[in-house]
């Protein structure tokens, strides 16, 4: 797993539920014994056990839902501040947010254009009519799904958009996870102000 999807693990646990949860996690999943104190690399890369050794103490830590942690990871990605790269990266994808769901299929390409050793999950994008998308996802991070049920919902609303979004199951044994979305208005209010140029500091 790269270190760019680590470190923000870590941030999301760290911002969340404070630092000495984090600790806690870390000490728990063996992360501070093989990494010292201060955690994921960004541009490292590492095995997914750790990963998911890390994902399996939080649930513990935190007595909290996998699927929930996931879908707050995914709100946290695009709401924090620190992260506006990562916004920035998916708001390229469209004016509008029917627009960015077109543009997901295109997603892991221009990733691997900022970080070319970025390997983000499949995604498939299905419009079924009527302001109504499938979108399937496979990845290495099972409820991955989750993650861009999060992603999604603050994106909408980002946009100034009336969404509903299910995550309908799927992904284990490689099965693709199915998201349902309902795009019931896509101008619904004013969203969150984004310019293409970033501002200058």
């Amino acid at each position: 797993m790269h270190g760019l999807i680590n470190k923000s693990i870590q941030l999301f646990l760290c911002d969340s539920f404070g630092t000495a949860v984090w600790q806690d996690i870390a000490q728990a999943s063996g992360v501070a014994q093989r990494l010292g104190p201060d955690g994921f690399e960004p541009m490292q890369l590492y095995d997914d056990a750790l990963t998911e050794a890390v994902l399996a103490a939080a649930v513990s830590v935190l007595r909290r839902p996998r699927d929930c942690l996931l879908e707050d990871l995914g709100t946290f990605l695009i709401s924090n501040e620190r992260l506006e790269p990562l916004r920035r990266l998916l708001r390229f994808g469209g004016v509008s947010f029917t627009d960015f769901l077109y543009s997901l299929d295109d997603l892991q390409g221009r990733s691997r254009l900022a970080v070319p050793d970025l390997a983000l999950p499949d995604l498939t994008v299905d419009d079924v009519g009527t302001g109504r998308f499938t979108l399937s996802c496979r990845g290495s991070l099972p409820g991955f799904g989750h993650v861009m049920v999060g992603i999604l919902r603050t994106l909408a609303d980002d946009y100034g958009a009336l969404a509903v979004l299910e995550h309908r199951g799927g992904g284990d044994a490689g099965t693709d996870e199915l998201i349902t979305i309902e795009v019931h208005d896509p101008a619904f209010h004013a969203g969150r102000r984004f310019d293409l140029a970033a501002e200058a500091q």
